[in-house]
């Protein structure tokens, strides 16, 4: 069954709202985990948009499950990522003008700037994700580049309009999966998921990890952090 990587972004987006304290997002961290969380997630951009160099350093002395440092593959933000050593690193596509991720990453268009940071990465015993569109290229690339788990980009999924349409995107996910099992890769999905879609995306063959922020962030502020990720949960595992 898929572990729930809960993201944690949202709660420092509120408290950056007004450049304020709170709500802190080491202490909705710990709430995930007591909640059931395998794995905190956390994306520091380029900007300080949301996470600050601040949380993740406390959150890599705090959080006891798995962490998971989303980031640009830049040479600044991966000598920090280097400096604090989270669990994981995925390295994702990043533009400033983005409101939220837009697509996967394109890995076999920008494959000497990414290797940089994989290598540097996997030299310091980091272990690598990358989020990709669930496209077979982008996955071989991947394992090209000695990544050990791709996370498929689940937003035309998510955003799919009709059954039919649903269907199609799940289907290519289930294929891309397969694709990626095959190359010996971990298999990670992620965005765009809520309470009402996310059982078909649990139930893909071999999926190991979810990655989920906005839907509970938003559930949260109306019935709790804990609540909101132990209803996730329930319908993550099934």
């Amino acid at each position: 069954m898929p572990r729930l990587g809960v993201n944690i972004d949202h709660v420092a987006t509120i408290r950056q709202a007004r450049r304020t304290i709170e709500p802190d997002p080491v202490w909705a961290a710990a709430l995930a985990e007591l909640a059931g969380a395998d794995g905190i997630t956390l994306h520091l951009r380029e900007d300080r948009r949301h996470i600050q160099d601040r949380d993740l350093r406390l959150l890599k002395d705090t959080v006891q499950v798995k962490l998971n440092l989303e980031m640009a593959a830049t040479e600044a933000i991966t000598q920090i990522a280097i400096d604090v050593h989270p669990d994981q690193v995925t390295l994702v596509p990043e533009r400033r003008e983005e409101v939220t991720t837009e697509g996967g990453l394109d890995v076999a268009g920008n494959r000497d700037r990414v290797k940089r940071s994989v290598d540097r990465l996997l030299a310091a015993g980091i272990e690598v994700s990358l989020f990709i569109d669930a496209d077979p290229r982008q996955i071989q690339v991947s394992k090209e580049m000695g990544a050990q788990a791709v996370e498929l980009h689940t937003g035309r999924y998510a955003d799919a309009k009709g059954d039919n349409e649903q269907d199609q995107e799940h289907k290519q996910l289930v294929t891309a999966g397969r694709a990626a099992i095959e190359q010996g890769l971990l298999l990670h999905m992620g965005h765009g998921l809520t309470y009402r879609n996310v059982t078909r995306v649990a139930q893909i063959p071999n999926v190991s990890e979810l990655n989920i922020g906005h839907s509970i962030v938003a559930r949260a502020v109306l019935v709790g952090l804990e609540r909101a990720v132990r209803e996730m949960k329930e319908l993550v595992v099934g």
